[in-house]
């Protein structure tokens, strides 16, 4: 096997050679082949690479929490620009770093400081939100305006996106590209304040971006492999659902691109529309389209029942990042017969662990067949568990695992320890070794509740509740008490026009877990806030659960 290291920049033009007229992304009536994002993204590279941007240090200079490169921080929602971002400043040898465009001015002040951004594309409805927080952003030295509908004039000192592109040629800066050039994503913050995860590319891909088929984990060993894997793995178009600044649409979207295919983005970009999204796969005869769980599936599966659209290209529905419970998958699957539904098990910091494919007679939620490296350690992080073993303990991934959080010497030593001499990512879900590769997935330790000595996993509750036909939305969460140390208290939103009591809700979960899981305290809201992914916002419950309390 080749020992051959790669870079998300130079496999990209690798593709791109191997496949110019071949279409790479759509979005409205924008459709850019392979030849046209490379232009693009060459011309943004070129313009960063004449700021002065680029890599400073080299990798072996560096402690596992620490970049050598500059970061250009993505404001922007889905568009063709989002992907260019990020190739642009991959071929500047920069590192682009997603920002949650629902961040208020603390929230963006914080992202930019502790990724020391040097630049940032942005669409220019976020301009009065980036200039509340400028003049605390010394180092931000590059401003690209992305021009949309909002009206919203240029900032001092920005350059719009289009004139900035056609102001350089399409030259691909000699750089010295590396395997060692980093891939930063940054968690999402539902638990705690937002970490930026440091990746070698090289790493990233082979784990999750392409270098190797989810499910069949055959991994790439040269840049001609990648070309005709490129040029004869070509699927159907996919749309993608999620928003870019997500970590699973990114991974997603790179492995379409990777695999030679096209990545349709949906007309509406600011928020999740189901006609929208159904239109497009009508539109495009999509093959696959990509959620995160019930709460972007429901709306969907409600939209299908319509039965306004032709649905039938739509082979494969591929969910990450959140549940998608068992009851909504058979709904999907009776809708429609011949599709799969690809479960993957994930996350930021250990690239893709696991998949599940349910068909319709044959579905389930929550278990996973294990990629390599995957493993169950214990729970004093001392050893791996064996099949079988009677505790939970906590899902950890080995081989192509990240550097570090950026900046975060202490917290970079904790989530990658070092256990019988390897290193490996372990960042907090739990789990349990059922046997012969498979990993039930419990949930992540940071929303884990403890009550009355016993561990209660939120998920696990919010699958229970779920499943009830009245309840549109769910969070589960934790919250003080004298007795308990902590209750359970389930943050619900019912579906329109529905009805139910708490004691219907609590029989029915009953049903389905223990009693102690269940939840004390009951807080019923008209919409459950999640993050645009679609992920629990649980720092939003817990607030709504204790003002509940008074």
């Amino acid at each position: 096997m080749s020992t051959t290291e790669f870079n998300i920049a130079l496999t990209h033009e690798a593709i791109s050679e191997e496949l110019a007229d071949r279409e790479a992304l759509v979005w409205r009536d924008r459709r850019l082949t392979y030849a046209e994002l490379t232009d693009r993204s060459r011309r943004l590279a070129t313009y960063l690479h004449r700021a002065g941007l680029g890599a400073r240090k080299a990798r072996h200079e560096l402690a596992n929490h620490e970049s050598g490169q500059d970061h250009v921080a993505l404001y922007l929602y889905n568009g063709t620009e989002y992907v260019e971002g990020m190739l642009g400043a991959f071929k500047s040898r920069c590192v682009s770093v997603n920002v949650n465009y629902r961040y208020v001015a603390d929230e963006l002040r914080y992202l930019f400081i502790n990724a020391d951004a040097r630049a940032v594309i942005y669409h220019a409805r976020f301009a009065p939100s980036l200039a509340e927080v400028r003049d605390s952003l010394p180092n931000l030295q590059v401003l690209l305006q992305v021009a949309d509908d909002s009206g919203e004039e240029l900032l001092p000192g920005a350059v719009d996106y289009e004139e900035a592109l056609a102001s350089v040629p399409p030259d691909l800066p000699d750089v010295g590209h590396s395997p060692d050039d980093l891939y930063v994503i940054y968690t999402g913050g539902t638990t705690g304040m937002p970490k930026g995860v440091l990746w070698r590319q090289h790493d990233i891909f082979m784990s999750t971006m392409g270098g190797r088929t989810p499910g069949v984990w055959d991994p790439v060993t040269s840049y001609d492999d990648v070309r005709e894997r490129a040029r004869n793995g070509g699927m159907g178009p996919m749309v993608m659902v999620p928003p870019f600044m997500h970590g699973a649409a990114q991974w997603a979207t790179f492995v379409v691109m990777h695999n030679g295919s096209t990545v349709v983005v949906p007309d509406q970009n600011r928020h999740m529309d189901a006609a929208d999204v159904l239109r497009t796969v009508e539109r495009e005869k999509a093959m696959a389209i990509t959620v995160t769980g019930d709460a972007v599936m429901r709306p969907l599966l409600d939209e299908m029942r319509t039965g306004k659209y032709d649905l039938s290209s739509l082979a494969i529905i591929g969910n990450g990042s959140a549940v998608l419970t068992q009851e909504i998958k058979d709904q999907v699957l009776d809708l429609l017969p011949s599709a799969l539904i690809n479960d993957s098990v994930g996350a930021s910091e250990t690239g893709a662990q696991g998949t599940h494919l349910s068909f319709k007679g044959s579905s389930a939620t929550g278990r996973f067949n294990s990629g390599p490296g995957a493993v169950v350690v214990n729970e004093d992080l001392s050893a791996l568990v064996e099949p079988g073993h009677m505790g939970n303990g906590w899902l950890a991934q080995s081989g192509w695992v990240p550097l570090g959080y950026l900046g975060e010497e202490d917290k970079t030593r904790q989530t990658f320890p070092i256990i019988d001499g390897a290193r490996y990512a372990v960042p907090g879900d739990r789990a349990r070794l059922i046997g012969d590769g498979e990993i039930e997935l419990l949930g992540r330790d940071s929303v884990t509740i403890n009550t009355g000595g016993e561990k209660v996993f939120a998920e696990e509750v919010e699958k229970a509740i779920f499943s009830h036909p009245s309840v549109r939305d769910v969070t589960v969460c934790g919250r003080p008490h004298a007795r308990w140390g902590n209750e359970v208290v389930a943050v619900v939103q019912l579906a329109d026009g529905a009805t139910a009591t708490e004691a219907e809700l609590e029989t029915h979960a009953g049903r389905r877990i223990a009693r102690y899981k269940l939840p004390k305290s009951w807080v019923f809201v008209d919409l459950i806030q999640r993050s645009p992914s679609g992920k629990a916002d649980y720092r939003w419950a817990r607030a709504v659960a204790e003002a509940a309390a008074g």
